[in-house]
């Protein structure tokens, strides 16, 4: 088989020639169709991302994807040969203990226990065949007609998915999204109107972007320009919401500073609820007395359940999740490096997806 291989010694990566891989126990082989890039692909790549914990030597990279089984393993129950499944890059080790260790398979690992499964689950699925552990894998049933590419566009909602249900967003609550221009923060806008939000405030500062979110998302979205003003963009969020939102869910990437995700928490309602799951180049200044007299919780969410896959698929097969929305531009597996390039350069509603079967 074709396969990436980085080396984080050395920098680089190459489209090498391997051999398939061998089931093991407890692991499923998968003939890989399709799988989405990183926008921070290129970086990652380049050692720019110091929080990022590669295992030592060459690794095939990549977390997500879409395929076939091609084996399995003995331990292997359920999963049969011939099963198209979407893979999960978020590895939770499976021992009852009281802080299970957990990995972004192809990805990163942090912590003596993450770097000891890392070492067992080395590879991830930018090549031809990819060996996983079973848990990793959820079978995609009565979806035949949806094409590779919008299936590993998947992984892009169920991300934020996991942030809404660590929530509680229920049917017909206000939730306002800060960061809502990135790629999991527009996401974030679709599968909460999927869930049954009544309405959306995308906050952004990029007018192009929030417009284009608003209008795939529909009515119940509604669009809104931060200014920086903690005070002013609070009021202006609670004066659209007719009095404060339920939920604030920020995903913002990268912040260098934490007045959109205050403006958000600022806006709540009585008893409201601020999910993290972005990123901040600073400190949060939480206003203590705030948050202690109006009753907000603030919770902090890594990713998502392990049923978390099968229930968004739940939600695109009965049609609730418009998966039109974020569009996949493809590119063939041997094309990774200008596919790279695209994915640093694309908007919220786009997705660079690799087509493994045009390697």
């Amino acid at each position: 088989m074709k396969a990436w291989q980085l080396n984080k010694a050395v920098g680089s990566i190459t489209l090498s020639e391997k051999a398939i891989p061998q089931a093991s126990p407890g692991s499923v082989v998968i003939r890989m169709e399709a799988s989405s890039l990183m926008s921070y692909m290129q970086d990652y790549v380049d050692g720019k991302l110091p929080i990022y914990n590669m295992p030592d030597g060459a690794f095939i990279p990549g977390g997500n994807g879409t395929g076939v089984i091609h084996a399995v393993g003995p331990h292997v129950w359920h999963l049969k040969p011939g099963q198209r499944v979407v893979i999960s890059s978020h590895f939770v080790a499976q021992e009852n203990v009281r802080n299970s260790a957990q990995i972004l398979l192809g990805v990163t690992a942090n912590g003596p226990v993450g770097a000891a499964i890392q070492a067992d689950w080395r590879d991830g699925t930018l090549a031809e065949y990819a060996i996983l552990p079973a848990s990793s894998v959820t079978p995609v049933e009565n979806m035949a007609n949806v094409e590779s590419s919008v299936l590993a566009i998947a992984m892009r909602y169920v991300v934020p998915y996991g942030g809404l249900l660590k929530g509680r967003l229920a049917a017909g609550e206000t939730l306002v999204v800060s960061g809502a221009t990135g790629a999991y923060g527009t996401a974030a806008v679709l599968v909460a109107l999927a869930m049954g939000a009544g309405e959306v405030i995308a906050l952004g500062r990029n007018e192009k972007t929030l417009a284009d979110v608003a209008e795939a998302g529909g009515k119940r979205v509604m669009p809104l320009m931060v200014t920086g003003d903690v005070a002013k963009d609070a009021e202006a969020i609670r004066s659209l919401t007719h009095g404060g939102a339920h939920i604030a869910f920020d995903m913002v990437g990268g912040a260098k500073d934490p007045n959109m995700t205050l403006a958000a928490l600022r806006s709540l309602v009585h008893g409201g609820r601020l999910v993290m799951m972005g990123s901040m180049a600073v400190p949060l200044p939480i206003p203590y007395t705030e948050v202690m007299l109006n009753g907000w919780e603030i919770l902090g969410n890594f990713m998502y359940p392990r049923d978390a896959f099968r229930r968004v698929l739940d939600l695109i097969r009965c049609g609730l999740l418009d998966t039109t929305a974020i569009k996949p531009t493809v590119f063939p597996l041997s094309a990774l490096r200008d596919a790279m390039t695209a994915a640093r350069q694309a908007g919220g509603l786009e997705c660079v997806v690799m087509n493994h079967e045009e390697s």
